[in-house]
């Protein structure tokens, strides 16, 4: 018996990296998952990583940011799956500048992707999420306890040079799990973040080849920490190194689990003891 057992769970930029091994606890706990990529590929390996342990999975292709998104989303959940029960906010890349060098671009795309996409999803959540609560009142039931964690980051709390974008958004989606912990808490639904601190994935990991990039939505954007830098870095946590990508996905599992049904509206650091 797992602990999300009969749950229902999307999960946004989960064909890679963080979101993947989120995808993959939500559902080694027993969940069903709804998997998104920008790219049919990985998520499609994701939703196939899942099948082949026993779980349930299916995949929701496409960018986060398009206007119909949102709403294809939680209708893949409810029509796969007949229900929705844990939102977890993940999707999201880095595009850094200091900001006289910063194109209105570069802001709004950074924003669309971490405060609007998460806003619109929630938003289109919220007809089903207090739906299933208002019909397991009338029927006398208890209302599950239903979870949403959103994705922040340390650059949200102390900000941070050359992103003044990504912690803009990110401190803007710990006001909104704010707001929402107190609009749904009468849907018995906790509301939180968790705010990551070094965690070691493709966005943060430069190949002995020298720099790389990504492609997001046609856009070649650098990715990568110089590995000085990224030393440096490690030295300054606690822990005296980065996280992995498990690691992440464990601080998302504590809050989407039944032992945090009391706990919402917190911004919960992941970051091996570092803060600002």
């Amino acid at each position: 018996m797992g602990t999300l057992d009969n749950k229902v769970a999307i999960v946004s930029g989960s064909g890679r990296g963080i979101g993947r091994e989120i995808a993959l606890k939500l559902a080694r706990e027993g969940a069903s998952v709804v998997v998104n990529d920008l790219d049919a590929e990985p998520a499609k390996e994701t939703v196939a990583a899942i099948e082949a342990t026993g779980g349930r999975a299916v995949a929701c292709i496409g960018s986060v940011t398009d206007e119909d998104f949102a709403e294809r989303f939680v209708t893949t959940a409810t029509g796969s799956f007949g229900g929705l029960d844990i939102i977890v906010n993940n999707a999201g890349y880095t595009w850094d500048s200091v900001i006289q060098k910063m194109t209105d671009e570069q802001w709004d795309a950074i924003l669309d992707v971490h405060l609007k996409a998460p806003f619109r999803i929630l938003r289109a959540a919220q007809p089903v999420i207090a739906g299933l609560a208002r019909r397991a009142a009338a029927a006398g039931t208890p209302v599950p306890c239903r979870k949403v964690v959103n994705i922040s980051s340390l650059a949200g709390t102390g900000g941070n040079a050359g992103q003044a974008n990504y912690a803009a958004a990110k401190a803007g989606i710990n006001g909104l799990t704010r707001t929402l912990a107190k609009e749904w808490g009468r849907y018995n639904v906790t509301v939180n973040s968790v705010a990551f601190g070094l965690i070691k994935t493709r966005l943060t990991e430069t190949p002995a080849g020298g720099d790389t990039t990504i492609d997001v939505l046609g856009r070649q954007l650098k990715v990568g920490v110089n590995p000085e830098v990224l030393s440096t870095m490690e030295r300054m946590i606690p822990l005296g190194r980065a996280g992995t990508p498990a690691e992440a996905a464990g601080a998302v599992y504590l809050l989407c689990c039944p032992d945090s049904d009391y706990v919402s509206g917190q911004t919960l650091v992941c970051g091996g003891g570092y803060i600002f």
